[in-house]
């Protein structure tokens, strides 16, 4: 039996398995520690967004038809993983209650409370990945992270440091799926929090959707479908969770975010590009900091060629866990600022996202060109690419900054 499973039992024997699991099984990485404001008592008319996706999807609750396997679709920060969470809610709800003549959970009973547990994956993930560092270098190598706060819900997240699917991950969600059936719970979920699948992962799990049984339901969750193979596609039904408009996301950040102004509200939303969760995770104070430096070299290129300003700032781009996170913060400034520069020359200004400095990036953008835009974007991709070969960050930025001075 392999570490995987070992440990997976271990939290099943005695009458005590769910303490020592939270313990053990914890999260993973974000520069904001969010909660997208959902309790465990919320029903499905707090979802925010997509009103037709769940609705679809709470009616085959009602008629009994809910898919063995099905891929939710749309970008980071949509909702994805809070609506499969209250999926299974829903379908495992003891009290069954109806809203708007549909299926919601209650958020009380024990398979709500126990399921709505999980949703802060990244707190849990955490301490699972903490739990692995401690143990004995054979252990650990063998040891894969599975999340698991009620014992008919599994979910799956990509395992560090690969942050792939693996292996051993899937072959326990076999393992569950036909050999472990509902205890609890009326219907048994897996979620797979990811699509970057090893290969031979993926090659598993096809394996499972071609004969998946009765009482199981598998969630893929993912941004892009198109990275799945086209067999597992072809097996599952897909249901998208479109972008919210800016608007609609203001007005979320003015009830979960009190602290922001009206103007900070407005950038938040436009950079979270249509995901709520984004939005509500941004780090604006270090979003505004890496992009006052990216704007120190766009104007150095386009407006002042006086480079004295620009070195003094790189300088402070040293090595380290520190340095690599403020490049980091600098060259997603920076992508966002090119982006909106396109935009501006394209003639669409209206879709700008740094919509705080449209007059500065309007009088940036005179003169501009296309070809431009793209030699601006093959700088950025050969910094981050000097990045994972550890070269000196501020010569990079300095390469970089003289390369898009307009010729």
């Amino acid at each position: 039996m392999s570490s995987v499973v070992d440990i997976f039992f271990l939290f099943w024997l005695g009458s005590e398995w769910i303490r020592p699991f939270r313990q053990t099984f914890g999260s993973a990485v974000g520069q904001r520690k969010r909660h997208l404001g959902y309790s465990q008592h919320v029903g499905f008319q707090d979802f925010i967004g997509n009103a037709t996706a769940v609705g679809h999807l709470r009616e085959s609750i009602r008629v009994d038809r809910f898919p063995h396997s099905m891929i939710l679709a749309g970008p980071k920060g949509a909702g994805k993983y809070t609506l499969a969470v209250m999926l299974a809610q829903a379908v495992n709800c003891t009290e069954k209650p109806l809203t708007d003549g549909l299926p919601d959970f209650c958020g009380a009973c024990a398979n709500c409370v126990r399921i709505g547990e999980s949703r802060n994956l990244d707190e849990l993930v955490d301490a699972a990945v903490s739990a692995r560092d401690e143990m004995r270098d054979t252990d650990k190598r063998e040891t894969r992270v599975l999340i698991q706060t009620h014992p008919d819900v599994l979910i799956v997240p990509p395992d560090p440091p690969q942050l792939l699917i693996k292996l051993g991950q899937v072959r326990q969600a076999i393992h569950v799926a036909y050999y472990r059936p509902p205890i609890e719970a009326r219907r048994s979920f897996t979620i797979f929090t990811s699509s970057a699948f090893m290969k031979e992962a993926a090659n598993s799990l096809l394996k499972l959707l071609e004969e998946p049984p009765e009482h199981t339901s598998l969630i893929l969750l993912t941004e892009n479908p198109q990275e799945l193979l086209p067999t597992i596609r072809s097996r599952a039904v897909i249901h998208r969770l479109g972008a919210l408009a800016p608007a609609e996301i203001e007005a979320v950040l003015a009830q979960r975010r009190p602290e922001l102004s009206a103007r900070d509200r407005a950038l938040t939303a436009r950079l979270a590009e249509g995901a709520v969760g984004r939005a509500l995770g941004i780090e604006l104070s270090a979003y505004l900091a890496g992009r006052q430096e990216a704007l120190l070299i766009l104007r150095t290129a386009l407006r002042d060629p006086d480079y004295t300003a620009l070195f003094h700032v790189t300088e402070t781009y040293r090595g380290g866990a520190d340095g690599q996170q403020k490049t980091v913060n600098l060259l997603r400034a920076m992508g966002a600022l090119v982006e909106d520069l396109l935009l501006t020359i394209a003639g669409t200004p209206e879709l700008v996202r740094n919509v705080d400095i449209a007059a500065e990036l309007a009088k940036l953008a005179e003169g501009l060109t296309v070809e431009w835009i793209d030699g601006a974007a093959r700088a950025l991709g050969q910094v981050e690419q000097g990045m994972r070969r550890n070269l000196l960050r501020s010569l990079s930025l300095d390469a970089m900054a003289v390369g898009l001075e307009r010729n």
